[in-house]
């Protein structure tokens, strides 16, 4: 639930802290292997991670897309202290679910500092947990999402289908023209998904495709980029497409990049800078923030021009209580050069609203 009035000014004070620009020099991330499960955990030394999970659910005829988050900061100024209550480690979570019958977005997020029993994220592989809200990766390799969220509550079984897809350089994503824009970055795509979704109070069964983003990094944005624009795409014929673009205040690119998986295929292709491009076809304005959001782009990348359109206009999140930014996140499908819905997945639109601090 959303943190208690009389605890906000607190939580904004350590949230503001954990967001601010590193007080020391930041520094390039050396290229390195991912190792797994290691890598499947938290990154406690790096200032910022996430794991970050999307699909599209069906009951019959009832179709739903959802979104759970769970974020790690680092608080630098409070490492060197030695109170068991110092804030070192802040825990965040988000999580949404689109009903596209009732045409709504719901949305839940939640805070808190690691420790107590109330908030972790272990190091040795996926175990998160924010009070009742969990994301844990099995001992079978399954992933097990529980979200009793405020007015809806998701209960999901997600079993990989295919090897993990390193995005970048064997997992080192650029992010931008310095070299400190990186962060090491993996997904899994094409999630089998299966489970519970409660609404209203209603009960559904559901079935779906899913998508996992694990990213860390020590500082992603550069000090010109405004926010991203951002597809995870699973096709339905088992490929994998992924494309993002970073903004500067004026609209054009700062940065690109990507990857492509065929179906069937081990190895990603790796979109280079300059190869992938947005162009808005469609706007939506938000009566909430003003915010005014392309909800339907065309993307061009080396694997074919795609058409991404989103299936309900109003998918804006407010996480003003949370990591403090208003963004765009919502369950879009994928068109193919000839106009023919060829996927689904999550796209993301962040610095619309007002500029992004990360």
């Amino acid at each position: 639930m959303t943190p208690p009035v009389r605890r906000r000014p607190l939580l904004g004070a350590l949230l503001g802290s954990a967001l601010a620009l590193p007080t020391g020099a930041a520094h390039a991330l050396p290229p390195r292997a991912l190792e797994f499960p290691r890598d499947h955990g938290a990154h406690p030394d790096l200032r910022t991670e996430w794991w970050y999970l999307t699909g599209e659910l069906r009951s019959d005829a009832r179709r739903f897309g959802f979104q759970v988050t769970f974020f790690r900061s680092r608080v630098d100024a409070t490492q060197g202290m030695a109170s068991a209550f110092a804030a070192r480690q802040l825990v965040f979570a988000h999580a949404a679910l689109t009903d596209l019958a009732g045409r709504r977005l719901w949305h839940d997020q939640r805070i808190a500092r690691v420790g107590f029993s109330i908030a972790d994220a272990a190091q040795d592989d996926t175990r998160l947990r924010l009070r009742d809200w969990s994301l844990q990766r099995t001992a079978h390799g399954h992933y097990d999402a529980q979200v009793p969220a405020s007015e809806f509550s998701l209960g999901l079984r997600l079993t990989p289908t295919q090897p993990v897809l390193p995005q970048g350089t064997q997992g080192l994503s650029r992010k931008g023209p310095d070299a400190l824009q990186a962060s090491y970055y993996y997904s899994q795509p094409q999630l089998q998904a299966q489970g519970r979704v409660r609404l209203q109070g209603q009960s559904f069964e559901v079935r779906g495709r899913a998508w996992l983003d694990h990213e860390w990094s020590e500082a992603l944005l550069h000090p010109q980029a405004v926010g991203w624009d951002w597809i995870g795409m699973n096709l339905d014929d088992g490929s994998a497409l992924t494309a993002f673009r970073l903004r500067r205040a004026d609209g054009g690119a700062l940065w690109d990049g990507g990857s492509w998986r065929a179906a069937g295929q081990a190895e990603p292709q790796a979109f280079q800078a300059g190869q992938t491009r947005f162009t808005p076809l469609r706007h939506w304005t938000s009566a909430a923030s003003t915010a005014r959001y392309p909800v339907a782009w065309t993307v061009e990348t080396p694997a074919g021009r795609f058409t991404v359109q989103a299936l309900l206009d109003n998918q804006e999140l407010d996480s003003r209580a949370s990591t403090g930014a208003v963004y765009w996140e919502g369950l879009s499908e994928l068109l193919d050069a000839q106009g023919r819905r060829v996927g689904s997945g999550y796209l993301e639109m962040t610095g619309y609203a007002a500029p992004l601090r990360l």
